[in-house]
């Protein structure tokens, strides 16, 4: 019990550190946008073509680019970053099948635990990009969805990507839960959907120049950073 309870207590210090290092490396990016979706995706899939393109937009227009480090999507993501020229952030995990790096990262973490990496990747985030995944991605959206609902985070945007796979979904929320009663029809408004780049990359620069810029000041320019980031 003894050696058990020493390895509990120094595995508490192992978490820390990942904060530490995550909060170090990630306190000056500016504005940001977190991008998830499956890592099994192709480079010749839609959902790829679509995430480099949306991320090089918003990479241009001035947002820092976050996502998990590894192939496909991630990949994608980090790949359009670098294309427009922005910062290009993989929030790496040690997995049993292991992860390999994609090569489009400027800065580059690696964590043990799924917790203190999903901290970072909405601690830090000015909005969410939802592609086309599996069990991960749906994870991030639902958690991303449950802490603006419950006000633990300041509001920021949520856009999902890719109509036809994630209408089933939506219609089940829309037909189930609200009819339900378990979430307002309000709720509904925490995201946007779309399957066009460009009016992904104008909601979430639309929304901060809405929140940020005095009215007369308003312009279709690069985004100021947001007042703060969200806290958890």
């Amino acid at each position: 019990m003894e050696e058990f309870a020493g390895t509990e207590t120094w595995r508490v210090f192992r978490i820390m550190s990942e904060f530490v290092d995550g909060f170090e490396s990630l306190r000056d990016i500016g504005p940001a946008v977190s991008v998830f979706g499956s890592a099994r995706t192709k480079r010749n899939d839609w959902a790829y073509k679509t995430t480099l393109k949306t991320t090089e937009i918003l990479s241009r227009r001035g947002y820092s680019i976050i996502s998990g480090g590894g192939p496909g999507i991630m990949e994608a993501a980090n790949h359009g970053a670098k294309r427009g020229k922005g910062l290009s952030i993989g929030l790496n995990i040690l997995l049993p099948a292991e992860q390999k790096p994609n090569k489009y990262q400027d800065k580059t973490l690696v964590f043990r635990h799924f917790f203190s990496r999903k901290v970072m990747f909405v601690k830090y985030a000015s909005g969410y990009l939802i592609m086309p995944g599996g069990f991960g991605t749906l994870d991030e959206f639902f958690e991303s969805l449950t802490l603006l609902q419950t006000g633990k985070i300041r509001r920021f945007p949520v856009v999902m990507m890719g109509k036809k796979y994630w209408e089933g979904l939506i219609r089940w929320m829309e037909n189930v839960m609200v009819a339900e009663g378990t979430i307002s029809a309000s709720d509904l408004e925490y995201f946007y959907l779309t399957d066009d780049p460009h009016q992904a990359a104008e909601h979430i620069v639309k929304f901060h120049m809405e929140r940020i810029r005095p009215v007369g000041e308003r312009r279709k320019t690069s985004p100021l950073p947001p007042e703060e980031p969200p806290t958890l």
